[in-house]
């Protein structure tokens, strides 16, 4: 019996490239961000606060902070700000930019965006979230500071800011923005008011809200547009590698010193990291109801 080779395609399948690239919503790619973000929150926590391992790595940054409070003057601007008027001048500047731009509906929702994540924070921190002492008698150690106001505050006036912007900003707002975020968590590292846990949890916190609520708009909102579902598995996974990386980094650090300039760096990487990993979901999503309308007048 001869048996004859040939490469045409079969009557039942037609021809084309082998591999087909599934693609879904960008509503599902920003459910699954959030889903990820929320994920690598959890993981921190549990990994840096709720082990003992986490807890004593952290902790010597902290006494290394502590005995180097002379030596970071960088850092001092952070001391001598003033949170709350702060996100009071940020309220502001994102009505006069609403009122400028006649996106009135656009302002409210960076409001509610500005707001939300910091609201969730606080009462995570104070109501949800433990901390075990360990009665070493640090001066954040006796208290949860998981996860972090300052850096919360930082990362939600970012994504307030570059939602108010028009859309063609958001990308470099976001990139050049992450320099301050980053700033923001290694000072809170290095004046001993948090450890590395606090300043990834807030930024991972605020991503996760912001995700959830570009969700809600994306699927009133919809675009049309497909997502490629190899990044979406990839900004659902990398969150949590991110937060494992660092764990891994820190625990090998041998000494107080090396300790402290691990939390130090991993906390502006991790800041920049997570910010980035926002932007990329979040670059298209048409938060302005005016754009949505002009779209749609388009595709007619």
């Amino acid at each position: 019996m001869a048996v004859i080779l040939t490469d045409a395609p079969s009557a039942t399948r037609p021809a084309g490239p082998a591999l087909v690239t599934r693609a879904v919503s960008r509503t599902a790619v920003l459910a699954a961000g959030a889903a990820g973000f929320a994920l690598a929150f959890v993981a921190a926590y549990l990994l840096f606060v709720r082990t003992e391992a986490g807890r004593g790595v952290e902790n010597g940054v902290v006494r290394s902070a502590q005995s180097a409070g002379t030596t970071v003057d960088w850092a001092d601007p952070l001391r001598q700000a003033d949170l709350v008027v702060l996100l009071g001048g940020v309220a502001v500047l994102i009505v006069a930019i609403s009122v400028v731009r006649r996106r009135l509906a656009l302002g409210v929702l960076a409001l509610v965006l500005l707001a939300a994540p910091l609201v969730v924070a606080q009462l995570l921190k104070l109501y949800v979230l433990e901390r075990p002492n360990t009665g070493d008698g640090l001066g954040v150690a006796s208290h949860n500071s998981f996860p972090s106001g300052h850096v919360s505050a930082a990362m939600a006036v970012l994504v307030a800011l570059a939602i108010v912007l028009p859309r063609r900003f958001r990308l470099p707002a976001m990139v050049a923005g992450s320099v301050g975020v980053a700033w923001v968590s290694a000072a809170a590292v290095a004046l001993g008011w948090h450890r590395l846990s606090d300043t990834v949890g807030g930024c991972l916190l605020v991503a996760a809200v912001t995700c959830a609520g570009a969700a809600v708009v994306s699927a009133r909102r919809p675009d049309g547009d497909r997502v490629p579902l190899v990044p979406v598995l990839t900004g659902f996974l990398a969150p949590s590698a991110l937060v494992l990386a660092g764990y891994a980094v820190l625990a090998t650090a041998t000494s107080g010193a090396a300790q402290f300039v691990a939390a130090l760096v991993l906390a502006a990487l991790s800041a920049m990291a997570v910010v980035l990993l926002l932007t990329g979901p979040l670059r298209r999503v048409a938060f302005d109801p005016a754009e949505t309308r002009v779209r749609r007048l388009r595709r007619r």
